[in-house]
């Protein structure tokens, strides 16, 4: 058992990490009613799509309190409030059943996994009722002479539950979702590691930026959108809230690579700013301005070409949206062992609600270039 931490921060990364959202998953503990509890104290309302996004709805202003709180959702925009987006995703990677064979099963990803990480890893089979297994394959003993034994290719590899084939095809089907079992883990100096990092760490975020404009006056509309189906690689949630929101300036959350030599990208030095052709300049300037107001730590990142998240999908959404990529940085993406530091994320959220707090009427007008 881990320590129990008392920060309040690392305890909502928690409770959304252990939430299940595999694409397509709809059973218990589905991050989908987890993200509604998480966000529901800090809206007006919420509201669900049918494509499985959940969007947390906060009116700004003095209209907020004459406002019809009918959907809003499928109606144009209004001519006189702003609106501004959040978008981080809310589902994980994952697997799918291919194949019963002799009651192992065999499987595919669900987003991008690693192979190098997938043999010995517990999982949750979601048949007619959750099986535990594992990930195993032949071994090394075994192997061909001449076979190297230190890459195992996903397609060798298959899901032990421990059943009998008779009993495994009554419980178990192709097309099954297969979700990663991995409880978090708090390491030294305040490192926080597990399943879903990506992209619970941002939802996080966004639940501290509406905590915050909870005591705050902000004009413009806030729509936080816990966004359905990117690991899928289609941005789907994004593309079909930012053409139903249709609002002036978004703001996508989501994670970058810390550590590695290819990015100056470090844990716990603050939220990392887009900076490229994608990401707005203006947004970008207001930002950094209020970073260097706040004393508040932050990194950049260069972005020369699309950072593959949601931001491209609500960029070119209808006539285009004014957007920018703020990022938690994250050790280890793509596996059962995502890193993260609650500090990163605590910022990450301090600045966006900084941001929407200083939001009025004339910024529309300053993001057309002169």
């Amino acid at each position: 058992m881990t320590k129990e931490s008392k920060n309040p921060t690392a305890e909502l990364i928690k409770r959304l990490s252990q939430a299940i959202g595999v694409t397509g998953y709809t059973g218990p503990n589905n991050i989908h009613d987890v993200v509604t509890a998480e966000l529901t104290p800090y809206v007006d309302r919420i509201e669900r799509d049918r494509i499985g996004s959940v969007i947390g709805i906060k009116k700004g202003g003095q209209e907020s309190n004459n406002h019809d709180q009918t959907s809003e959702i499928q109606n144009p925009k209004s001519e006189i409030q702003n609106r501004i987006m959040l978008a981080a995703h809310l589902d994980e990677i994952g697997a799918v059943v291919t194949k019963i064979d002799k009651g192992f099963l065999r499987f595919t990803e669900v987003g991008g996994l690693d192979d190098r990480v997938l043999m010995g890893q517990e999982v949750t089979v979601h048949g007619r009722r959750d099986l535990p297994g594992i990930i195993g394959s032949i071994p090394p003993h075994l192997l061909p002479a001449g076979r190297s034994n230190n890459a195992v290719d996903q397609h060798e590899m298959h899901i032990d539950v421990g059943l009998p084939p008779r009993q495994v095809k009554k419980l178990v089907q192709v097309g099954d979702l297969i979700s990663f079992k991995r409880p978090p883990l708090e390491l030294l100096n305040g490192l926080l590691a597990g399943k879903a990092m990506d992209n619970r760490s941002s939802i996080a975020a966004m639940v501290i930026c509406m905590q915050e404009l909870k005591k705050m006056h902000h004009q413009w509309d806030v729509y936080a959108v816990a966004t359905a189906d990117e690991e899928w690689g289609r941005f789907v949630g994004a593309t079909t809230q930012s053409y139903a929101i249709r609002p002036d300036v978004a703001i996508v959350i989501d994670v970058t690579f810390a550590d590695v030599d290819e990015i100056d990208v470090k844990l716990n030095a603050g939220p990392v700013i887009g900076l490229g052709p994608s990401n707005h300049p203006v947004v970008r300037e207001r930002l950094l301005k209020i970073c260097g107001d706040l004393e508040l730590k932050y990194q950049s990142e260069i972005m020369p070409s699309g950072a593959g998240t949601d931001a491209y999908a609500i960029e070119i959404s209808r006539e285009g949206i004014p957007t920018i990529l703020l990022s938690a940085p994250s050790r280890y993406m793509h596996s059962p062992v995502e890193a993260v530091h609650p500090k990163d994320i605590e910022r990450t959220g301090r600045l966006m609600a900084y941001f929407i707090a200083g939001l009025d009427e004339t910024f529309v007008e300053e993001l057309i270039p002169k």
